[in-house]
């Protein structure tokens, strides 16, 4: 209850900000490992280098972090690329999102409310839609972190933050 507050999440979100301008500056400064090259560079990481992107994405059990920016900037912080810090956050979030269907699935589908046959349609359509605004979305993320940074989104969620740290305060 406590982490659900709707002001405590408007300072997580502006904490979360800071640690994605913290991990492209220290990205920035090569204080991190030397980035990682070629193409099989998310295949070259090590355990122990998982295991630290593993628990920058852990910050997003804190309403306000995102786990696609944490895991970005973990990658970062040990050595990937802009582009394989997103493929691999990607990469992670696929087993997140499998087991979230095998749980809710079943539940879905012995729903006494209505008969399945009544929400096959909209199920599909919605799927087939969250399918593709996924994929354009990897594929837009993907070519953006080609050239650019974490920084706008990095600004994004310090000025939302603090936008909705003062309108709820």
């Amino acid at each position: 209850t406590l982490f659900a507050t709707p002001r405590l999440v408007s300072l997580f979100l502006i904490l979360n900000g800071l640690v994605l301008f913290g991990a492209e500056g220290l990205k920035k400064k090569s204080i991190v490992s030397k980035e990682l090259s070629g193409d099989g560079t998310i295949a070259q990481l090590s355990w122990a280098q998982g295991v630290k992107i593993g628990f920058a994405q852990a910050l997003a059990l804190i309403p306000g972090f995102s786990r696609t920016g944490t895991t970005l900037g973990g990658g970062l912080l040990v050595g990937l690329s802009h582009v394989n810090a997103a493929r691999f956050s990607f990469l992670l979030a696929t087993p997140i999102i499998f087991a979230a269907a095998v749980l809710k699935l079943p539940e879905l589908l012995t729903s006494t409310t209505y008969a399945f046959s009544d929400y096959i349609g909209p199920l599909l359509v919605g799927s087939i839609t969250a399918a593709i605004t996924a994929y354009v979305s990897v594929r837009f993320l993907t070519k953006y972190f080609e050239t650019k940074t974490l920084r706008p989104f990095a600004v994004y969620c310090v000025v939302a933050g603090i936008v909705a740290t003062i309108l709820l305060f």
